[in-house]
């Protein structure tokens, strides 16, 4: 049986583009968290659930086919800035078409902040 194309427009919410792009930079190696200032991070934590936690930090301008980032990062100590950069334009770009079907037009990346190790919070471990 022959596929029947049916019309329609699909919009995709901002917030919806920007939790793609916020969960897609966080799995580059390098990257923190996505970067705010401690005052907006605490106020916008306190307001929003796991969800919203992967939005803190970007800003999305979406039309029909592509979208604009801009993303704010805080980065690990002792990694290549540059690299993660590079690394998170090409992570962010792939899932934006993999997953929205979006063409990332320009994505412009702030180092707002570097963690420590010493000082970064530990990621506890299932034992």
């Amino acid at each position: 049986m022959a596929e029947e194309s049916i019309a329609g427009e699909i919009i995709i919410d901002d917030d919806v583009v920007a939790s793609i792009v916020g969960l897609a930079a966080r799995e580059v190696e390098g990257v923190a968290q996505l970067g705010k200032s401690s005052v907006q991070r605490a106020v916008s934590g306190a307001l929003s659930g796991a969800e919203g936690k992967a939005r803190h930090g970007v800003s999305v301008e979406v039309g029909k086919e592509e979208a604009v980032i801009d993303l704010q990062l805080d980065v690990i100590y002792g990694f290549n800035i540059p690299n993660i950069v590079t690394e998170v334009r090409k992570k962010v770009a792939s899932r934006l078409l993999e997953i929205a079907g979006l063409h990332a037009k320009e994505i412009n990346v702030h180092v707002v902040n570097i963690e420590f190790p010493e000082k970064a919070p530990q990621k506890q471990q299932v034992q």
